[in-house]
C-alpha cells in the first residue's frame, strides 16, 4: 500500500486562468483522429529533475517510433505541479496535448488544494516505476538512513524535497511514521533545484530518484544512505546500496512515470495516443531512458492505466482518511 501525507500550499491564481484556457483540436476523419501540427508534452515540474527527464525521454521516444510526430515538451512549475495539471485541464478535448505525469497526478488532488482529480483526464500510459534514494553530501557525518533517523532524535535535520505532495515527501513522511522522528523541510520544483542545494548545505538529506543524481553519485560529491525499494537494484551502479528495510526502516514507494492526454478527447484520439505509446516503449530510445535512468520497465496502456490509478487513489484515500 502506497501513503501520503496531508499538505496544504498556496494555490496561486493562475490556476483558475490556465483551466479555462483551452480549446479543442486535432482532426477527425471518417472517425479517425489526425493530428493537426505540432503536439505539444507538459512537463509540469521545472528542468532539471526527474519529470523533465522522464518527458523530454518520453517525447524522443515517440518520436523514434513515429518519423510523423514532431513534439514540443514546455515545463510548466509551480504548486508543486498543480500549475501544470492545470494547463492540461484547460485543454480538455485538444488532443494535441499531453502531459508527463506522476505520483502528484494523484497526491494533488488528495491534499485538498485542487478541484480536479485524475478521472478529469485520459491515461494513456503508464511507462515505469521510479524509486527514490535518501541521499546526503559526501562529508556528511552519515553513512545510513538509520544514522540520520538517530541524529533526529536529539537534532535538527533538514531534509529538502522536489514538490510538497510528491514521492519525497511521502517517503520521508513514512520514514517519520516508523521511526517516531521529525524533519524539518524545505520545499524546491524540482530534483535540479533539490541537488543544487543540497551540495550548498542548505539541507542535509535530500530523497532523488537515481537518475537525478547518478552524476554526482559517480563523482563522489554526494552518498547514496539507502533506497526506498523492495530489494537491491541490480543495476552494477546501485547494487551495493542497501534498502531502507534493511536497516530496520520498514518504506519503499515507487513513483509511477507516465503520459496523460487531456480530458473529454475522442476515443479515436485515446486509441491514437495509446498506439503511439505501445510503439514508443519498443524503441532503444526507451531502452535507453530506461537503462540510464535505473528504472523498472513496468507498464500499463490506456485501461489498464486507469485500473492502476484507480487502485492507488484508493489506497492514498485510504491512509489519509479521505
Amino acid at each position: 500500500m502506497t501513503r501520503t501525507i496531508r499538505t496544504t500550499f498556496a494555490a496561486t491564481a493562475a490556476l483558475t486562468l490556465l483551466a479555462g484556457c483551452g480549446g479543442a483540436s486535432g482532426g477527425e476523419d471518417d472517425g479517425e483522429f489526425t493530428l493537426d501540427g505540432d503536439v505539444t508534452m507538459l512537463i509540469p515540474f521545472a528542468a532539471g529533475g526527474g519529470s523533465d527527464l522522464a518527458g523530454r525521454a518520453t517525447a524522443a521516444a515517440m518520436e523514434a517510433a513515429n518519423e510523423d510526430l514532431n513534439i514540443n515538451v514546455e515545463n510548466i512549475d509551480g504548486g508543486s505541479g498543480a500549475v501544470g495539471y492545470a494547463q492540461l485541464q484547460g485543454e480538455a478535448g485538444n488532443g494535441q496535448y499531453l502531459l508527463a505525469t506522476e505520483t502528484a497526478l494523484l497526491a494533488l488532488p488528495l491534499s485538498g488544494v485542487v478541484d480536479w482529480t485524475y478521472e478529469d483526464f485520459t491515461p494513456i500510459m503508464k511507462v515505469a516505476d521510479d524509486f527514490t534514494l535518501m541521499v546526503t553530501r559526501a562529508d556528511a557525518p552519515y553513512e545510513t538512513c538509520a544514522d540520520v533517523v538517530e541524529a533526529a532524535k536529539s537534532d535538527r535535520i533538514v531534509a529538502g524535497i522536489s514538490g510538497a505532495t510528491g514521492l519525497d515527501n511521502v517517503v520521508f513522511t513514512l520514514t517519520e511514521q516508523q521511526t517516531d522522528v521529525e524533519f524539518d523541510r524545505v520545499s524546491f520544483e524540482s530534483g535540479g533545484e533539490l541537488t543544487a542545494a543540497l551540495l550548498g548545505e542548505q539541507i542535509d538529506i535530500a530523497s532523488l530518484n537515481p537518475g537525478e543524481v547518478i552524476g554526482q553519485l559517480e563523482s563522489g560529491d554526494i552518498k547514496a544512505l539507502c533506497a526506498y525499494s523492495d530489494e537491491r537494484y541490480e543495476y552494477e551502479e546501485l547494487k551495493d546500496i542497501p534498502t531502507a528495510s534493511e536497516q530496520g526502516i520498514d518504506v519503499s514507494f515507487a513513483q509511477f512515470r507516465g503520459v496523460l492526454a487531456p480530458g473529454d478527447i475522442s476515443d479515436s484520439a485515446k486509441d491514437y495516443w495509446v498506439e503511439q505509446m505501445e510503439a514508443a516503449v519498443e524503441t532503444d530510445e526507451y531502452d535507453t531512458y530506461i537503462e540510464d535512468n535505473f528504472l523498472q520497465p513496468n507498464t500499463a496502456a490506456g485501461d489498464d492505466f486507469s485500473a492502476y490509478l484507480e487502485e492507488n487513489n484508493a489506497a492514498l484515500q485510504e491512509v489519509m482518511g479521505e
